[in-house]
């Protein structure tokens, strides 16, 4: 019985997100006016690889000047030279900068005013530069924790400061805020990396409310696993109850995910995910964000209490997958 009612259920909720979802697709592309970045700055940071440059070649091919930052500069200048091959304007240039974002706030904002002065006032700022470190809580080094709190909380603060009194004295500018699915679920394993994501959100949101009025939009990105350099190297350190855990998800490829982003941005949609999951994810966790125009909360209300019921049995399963995990340490234990 318990089997049937939850199969009932999945597809009531699966034909209900569908139509729904079609009908809020079909009136937002009636009604959408994305906005034209031809010869404006886009800066990105974490521009070298992954997210970020699959980001800086999306604008180059819609006519933005680009400047990518990160802190490798031979893997930047290579990225320069694959985003340069996007560009479909002679005129277009595209810059790197060699940059810590993670310390020294004075620093951060003396560089990004001089690109600035190189290629003009940033229209668009997209932060992706982040990392991850796996591991249970208590394992966690308090070194560790500095670092991810520096580079992808405070680093996003750094280059945000930086350039937002500017894009407000201009009334224009959107500013795009790469967090992840755990800046809406708390994960084993991800308690520290999950934490900065959470803050991400808290800050997006307050931006949100805080510049609207003035003309510049914020969107938070939220992706799920993207097969990245640094998802690669996050794989090492991931506990074995993260892997099976977050393998349900499935694996995106870098540029179908910055594509996604660079769409939702310029459509002023607060969130920008991709897939179903990270879209239902979404809707269950959307609480009081903000929303685009009332047909954003045409498909979350009907969904948000059945979701609810959905996540109670998503939960136990992860608490049966950690259960197991344990039974199984246990037991390598006992016959070492």
């Amino acid at each position: 019985m318990d089997f049937f009612f939850y199969f009932w259920l999945c597809s009531y909720i699966f034909c209900t997100v569908a139509l729904l979802h079609l009908f809020v697709l079909l009136l937002k592309k009636l009604l959408k006016t994305p906005s034209d970045i031809n010869g404006k700055h886009v800066l990105i940071t974490g521009g070298s690889s992954g997210i970020g440059k699959g980001v800086a070649i999306e604008v180059a091919k819609l006519g933005a000047n680009v400047t990518i930052v990160a802190r490798d500069a031979v893997k930047l200048q290579s990225a320069v030279d694959e985003i340069q091959k996007a560009c479909v304007k002679q005129s277009q240039k595209v810059n790197y900068i060699s940059l810590d974002i993670s310390t020294n706030y004075e620093n951060v904002e003396k560089v990004l005013n001089e690109a600035e002065q190189n290629l003009g006032p940033v229209y668009m700022l997209v932060n992706c530069a982040g990392t991850c470190i796996c591991g249970k809580f208590e394992d966690m080094s308090v070194d560790d924790v500095h670092y991810l709190v520096n580079l992808n909380y405070m680093g996003t603060v750094h280059t945000i400061k930086s350039l937002i009194g500017k894009m407000k004295t201009r009334k224009e500018g959107y500013v795009v805020i790469t967090a992840s699915q755990a800046a809406l679920i708390g994960i084993f394993g991800l308690s520290i990396y999950s934490s900065t994501k959470f803050a991400l959100r808290g800050l997006a949101e307050t931006l949100y409310m805080e510049l609207k009025h003035h003309g510049i939009h914020v969107t938070l990105a939220l992706p799920p696993d993207t097969d990245t350099p640094g998802f690669a190297n996050e794989e090492k350190s991931k506990p074995l109850e993260t892997k099976i855990i977050s393998e349900s998800g499935g694996l995106y490829a870098p540029e179908k995910v910055a594509a996604r982003i660079v769409k939702d941005t310029l459509e002023k949609s607060f969130f920008s995910t991709i897939g179903l999951e990270s879209y239902l994810v979404t809707v269950l966790c959307s609480g009081m964000s903000p929303v685009r125009s009332f047909l954003d909360i045409i498909h979350q209300a009907p969904l948000l209490g059945l979701l609810r019921v959905v996540s109670y049995f998503i939960q136990a399963h992860f608490l049966s997958i950690i259960k197991k995990c344990a039974r199984e340490e246990e037991s390598k234990k006992k016959i070492s």
